[in-house]
C-alpha cells in the first residue's frame, strides 16, 4: 500500500527541544528514538529460534495471562514521559515495555542542552538518574523497562504487529507508540556538505563542535536561524569561547513570539554579551577555504556569502544550522499503512491514534489538525492523553472510564524562557491578525533597562488577551493566568496597572501564590529559569 498523504499548514512552533548529533550536515546523525519496557528479553533476532525456557510471552501454553506488549519507538523526553505515565497506570504490571533508543545514552533533557558546557557531564541532563558507562540508568532496570540503546527501529509491520531494530531484533507489540521526534531542517544552501558545518540537537553534536573548534582554532562561527533553536545554538557557540554571529532571514528575531519592539530589546541584550545579529540575511553560499561555492567541494567552510545587495562575505570557520525541524516520519512512511501529512508528520486524532490499529504517535512526529507542535509542553500533554487511551485499550487497572478519556484538542503555546540571559515570554494572543478588530494594547519600552512589554486587551480594555514580555517577565505567571481565564479584569484593576514590569514598581514585587488545583497551569514550558 502506498503512503497516504494529508496536507498540513506547517510547523506550529519550533521545538525548544534543541539538539542532534554532530557531524558535517551532509552526514548528520538523525537522533535515535526507540525504546522497550521490560527487563524480560522478549525480543528475538531475525531467524533466531526461541528457547523453550523463554518467558511465557512466547508460549501459548502459559498458565498465566501473557503481558501486554508496548513498544515505544523513540527514547526522547516525550517517549520517556509516556513510559512513566504508563507505569503509573499499570500497578498490576500487566504490560511489558520496550523502547528503542538510537542514541548512545538513555533519555536526557534536550531543553537544557546548552547547560552541558557547564560540566560536560551527560548525567546532569539525564531524565532519570546518572548514566553508567554503557549509557543506561538504573531507572530502566528498577521499572523492568527494556532499553535498546544504539538500536534504531528500522521497520514497523502493522499487520504482523512487530517492530524491527537495526540490530535485527524483532519485537512484537499490542501497542506501538511512535515518539521519534524530529531532525533539524537544513536549507539547501550550496556548501552545506563542508567540514565545519554542523547541526545542533544532541550531546554528540556539541562534542563534535567542540572538537572541531579546538582542532581548527575556530574564532568565529555563524548560527543559521534566529528563532528559539537558533538562539540556544548561539549561546552554545558563545560558551565555546567563539564569536557568535546570528543569521536570520526574517527582519526580526523570534518572529513567531515577539514583535519589532521586543526584537529591539532582545538584540540590545544579546549584543551587550558580544554576539552579533544579522537579520534580513539571505545566505547564498557556504564558501570554502579554496573559494569554491559548489555542492561537491570538501574544502572547510571559511565564509558566508549573501545575495543581499552590498553585503560583504562574513568570514567564519564554523557554521551551525539551527533554523527549524522536520518530523522523523520515515518509519511510518516506509511502512505504507500509516497516514502521513503532505509535508510530513504522522496524522493523529484527538486520542493520538494513527490510521493503523494499535499505533499511536506523540510529540514532534504527530500531525494533529494540520499542525506539528515543537514545544515540549504539548508533547507532554500528548503523552498524558496517549497513556490514558492505551491504558483503556489494554484494560489496565489505572484506565479511565470511556466517558472520562482525555482528548488532545490543541495546546497553549505560551512560553517563558531565559535566552542568552534575557527573559523572553509570550502568551495568549500576542500578535493579533490584521482582521482582528477587538484589539487595544499598551506598550512599555525602556531602552535603558532593556525592558519591553506589550499587553494586548480587547477593545474595551476589560479583558487581557495576550502579551509580549522581554527583559522582565517576573509577573508572567499572573498575566498568563488572567489571559487564559478569558474573564474580565477584576473590579478596580485597569490595563495600565498591569503594564509596568515588577522591577519598575515602587512596592515590592508581588509573590506568586501557586494554586493547589492540579489542573492549574503554571507554565507551558518544561523548564523555567
Amino acid at each position: 500500500m502506498g503512503t497516504r498523504n494529508r496536507q498540513w499548514t506547517g510547523l506550529k512552533h519550533l521545538s525548544l527541544l534543541p539538539l542532534l548529533t554532530s557531524s558535517p550536515v551532509t552526514s548528520f546523525h538523525i537522533p535515535k528514538s526507540f525504546t522497550p519496557r521490560t527487563r524480560t528479553k522478549w525480543g528475538t533476532h531475525v531467524g533466531a529460534t526461541t528457547p523453550s525456557s523463554t518467558s511465557s510471552l512466547f508460549t501459548s501454553s502459559s498458565t498465566t495471562e501473557d503481558p501486554k506488549r508496548v513498544v515505544v519507538i523513540g527514547n526522547g523526553m516525550v517517549g520517556q514521559r509516556f513510559m512513566e505515565n504508563l507505569l503509573d497506570a499499570d500497578p498490576d504490571k500487566k504490560c511489558s515495555i520496550s523502547t528503542f533508543c538510537e542514541e548512545p545514552r538513555a533519555a536526557y533533557n534536550r531543553v537544557k542542552l546548552t547547560s552541558y558546557f557547564e560540566t560536560r557531564n551527560p548525567s546532569d541532563l539525564s531524565m532519570t538518574s546518572d548514566f553508567d558507562a554503557a549509557g543506561k540508568t538504573v531507572w530502566y532496570e528498577e521499572n523492568n523497562v527494556e532499553l535498546l540503546l544504539n538500536d534504531k527501529a528500522v521497520a514497523i509491520d502493522t499487520v504482523a504487529k512487530t517492530v524491527t531494530g537495526a540490530s535485527g531484533k524483532v519485537i512484537p507489540y499490542d501497542v506501538a507508540v511512535l515518539a521519534t521526534g524530529s531532525y533539524p531542517f537544513v536549507p539547501p544552501i550550496p556548501g552545506r556538505q563542508r567540514p565545519g558545518v554542523f547541526v545542533y540537537r544532541t550531546i554528540e553534536d556539541l562534542e563534535a563542535m567542540l572538537a572541531y573548534a579546538k582542532e581548527n582554532n575556530v574564532e568565529s562561527a555563524a548560527v543559521i536561524g534566529g528563532g528559539l533553536l537558533g538562539l540556544e545554538a548561539a549561546k552554545a557557540v558563545k560558551d565555546m569561547g567563539v564569536t557568535s554571529h546570528i543569521i536570520e532571514f526574517a527582519p526580526i528575531l523570534m518572529c513567531r513570539q515577539i514583535d519589532q519592539g521586543g526584537h529591539d530589546a532582545l538584540v540590545g541584550k544579546i549584543e551587550e554579551m558580544g554576539l552579533k545579529v544579522h537579520c534580513g540575511a539571505r545566505t547564498q553560499f557556504f564558501v570554502g577555504e579554496d573559494g569554491t561555492t559548489d555542492e561537491e567541494s570538501t574544502s572547510p567552510v571559511a565564509a558566508l556569502r549573501f545575495s543581499n545587495e552590498d553585503w560583504d562575505d562574513l568570514p567564519v570557520q564554523m557554521v551551525v544550522v539551527s533554523c527549524g525541524i522536520k518530523p522523523r516520519d520515515e518509519l511510518a512512511r516506509e511502512c505504507g499503512t500509516i497516514d502521513i501529512g503532505e509535508r510530513g508528520g504522522i496524522v493523529v486524532d484527538d486520542n493520538l491514534k494513527t490510521s493503523a490499529e494499535g499505533v499511536y504517535a506523540i510529540g514532534e512526529i504527530a500531525l494533529h489538525k494540520n499542525f506539528i507542535y515543537g514545544l515540549i509542553a504539548p508533547g507532554y500533554d500528548m503523552a498524558k492523553v496517549a497513556t490514558a487511551c492505551v491504558a483503556k485499550d489494554l484494560g489496565l487497572e489505572g484506565a479511565s472510564e470511556e466517558n472520562d478519556l482525555p482528548a488532545f484538542t490543541g495546546a497553549d503555546l505560551s512560553t517563558k524562557l531565559k535566552l542568552l540571559g534575557c527573559d523572553v515570554a509570550s502568551f495568549g494572543v500576542n500578535q493579533p491578525t490584521a482582521d482582528d478588530e477587538d484589539v487595544s494594547f499598551l506598550v512599555w519600552n525602556d531602552p535603558h533597562a532593556g525592558v519591553y512589554r506589550k499587553l494586548i486587551f480587547n477593545k474595551a480594555g476589560t479583558k487581557l488577551r495576550g502579551g509580549i514580555l522581554v527583559g522582565d517577565a517576573g509577573d508572567y505567571t499572573k498575566l498568563h493566568k488572567i489571559a487564559m481565564s478569558d474573564n474580565e479584569l477584576d473590579e478596580g484593576t485597569t490595563p495600565a496597572q498591569l503594564l509596568p514590569p515588577p522591577t519598575a514598581r515602587t512596592s515590592a514585587p508581588e509573590e506568586v501564590t501557586v494554586s493547589k488545583d492540579p489542573a492549574a497551569q503554571i507554565c507551558s514550558c518544561n523548564d523555567v529559569s
